[in-house]
């Protein structure tokens, strides 16, 4: 929490380009989605993140990573969970063009907490 907003964990698997790009924006936020990319969606569980980093990132890039970052509750409030699958494959899908809102409702600095090769 900061200044005594309630925030809420994301997750994010992620592969090394967006890793990077991430890294340039000093780990404060998400890079502009591609074209092909109508949707940015963080996850709201580390084992999922963690299944699409090992399993997906790997395969397609040789290294998936899984960040973890905090959002302000209130606003998140605007994107329904989202069940992409299984009872714990939940997502938000917030859309390309509200990425910079979102992301300056990100609260202190995007974490990197796994990597897998």
């Amino acid at each position: 929490m900061t200044a005594g907003r309630p925030t809420t964990t994301l997750w994010r698997p992620t592969g090394p380009v967006e890793l990077d790009l991430v890294r340039a924006l000093e780990w404060r936020a998400w890079p502009p989605r591609l074209p092909d990319q109508p949707i940015f969606y963080p996850v709201l569980n580390e084992d999922y993140a963690i299944r699409i980093a090992r399993d997906w990132n790997v395969k397609h890039s040789g290294v998936g990573f899984v960040t973890r970052f905090e959002v302000d509750t209130e606003f998140l409030r605007r994107y329904p969970v989202q069940q992409a699958g299984g009872q714990t494959i939940l997502e938000l899908w917030v859309p390309a063009e509200e990425l910079d809102e979102f992301n300056a409702h990100i609260v202190g600095e995007i974490q990197l907490v796994h990597t897998f090769r």
